[in-house]
């Protein structure tokens, strides 16, 4: 079985993976910047929750939710199922009583509960250090022996400096639906600097009934590996995995994959 699950893996993804392989990390994309990330533990990280209506009612269970920043299609952690347990790690902090101006939050923490390592890396929303949306944080969350950088609202390129600083990665999630953030020129440029091992996952585009924003082309125009998976929200990685010729773009839809029905 994990033979034919390698094979399967080279041919639609790009990768291959050891038939050692143990249970694979699913990634999902809830539309947005809205990411769950489910160990083969099965504990579940959730990135930047929102309530966008054209996305769905469906919200991914949280073990530790990381919000990017405090803008309310990225911080709606009231729409998650109840968790007692569950722990929230916010980028920015409050620097005023009236919670109206915000600081970058530095996370360097160690979750043993979840097997999680979380950092962050102060950014801006825009391209003018701030003045015109704010701050933002990038996450990196290594876990399952894999690395995975959340970008959130970023709003301009990276420094080589602080690409050294965010270090090796295996799947970037990377918006690409300018306006509110980078663009798909600009967000080529970050990926390609920042280089991940295995995936570059687009997210915080236009979709169909909700075009606030960009869609994905111009980031997808001369991507050398593209693979369109939007029939399924889910990604299956490993550690073990292989990438084949560089990263692969996976492009996701936002919606669960229908259960396939019997002839």
């Amino acid at each position: 079985m994990l033979r034919m699950l390698a094979a399967l893996a080279t041919l639609v993804l790009g990768v291959t993976v050891s038939a050692a392989a143990d249970k694979p990390t699913k990634v999902r994309w809830y539309g947005q910047s809205l990411i769950q990330i489910e160990t083969a533990g099965g504990k579940k990280i959730v990135f930047d929750p929102h309530a966008i209506p054209v996305f769905g009612a469906e919200k991914p269970d949280a073990d530790l939710v990381c919000i990017s920043h405090e803008h309310d299609d990225h911080n709606l952690t009231i729409i998650l199922p109840k968790n007692e347990k569950r722990l929230e790690l916010h980028g920015l902090k409050p620097a005023n009583k009236a919670k109206t101006i915000f600081e970058w939050n530095k996370i360097d923490q160690k979750v043993d509960a979840l097997g999680v390592q979380v950092k962050t890396y102060g950014t801006y929303h825009d391209e003018k250090d701030g003045k015109e949306r704010g701050l933002n944080s990038i996450f990196v969350v290594t876990v399952d022996g894999l690395t995975f950088c959340h970008l959130g609202d970023l709003g301009h390129e990276l420094s080589p400096q602080l690409v050294k600083q965010i270090g090796k990665v295996d799947v970037l999630f990377v918006p690409v639906g300018g306006i509110y953030t980078i663009n798909g020129e600009i967000a080529r440029k970050v990926t390609a600097a920042i280089n991940p091992r295995l995936f570059a996952i687009p997210m915080h585009y236009a979709v169909e009934g909700y075009d606030d924003l960009l869609g994905p082309a111009e980031f997808l125009d001369e991507q050398k590996n593209v693979k369109k998976m939007e029939d399924t929200n889910e990604l299956s990685v490993s550690a073990d995995m292989k990438p084949d010729g560089g990263y692969t773009v996976a492009v996701l839809g936002y919606k669960k994959a229908e259960p396939k029905k019997d002839k």
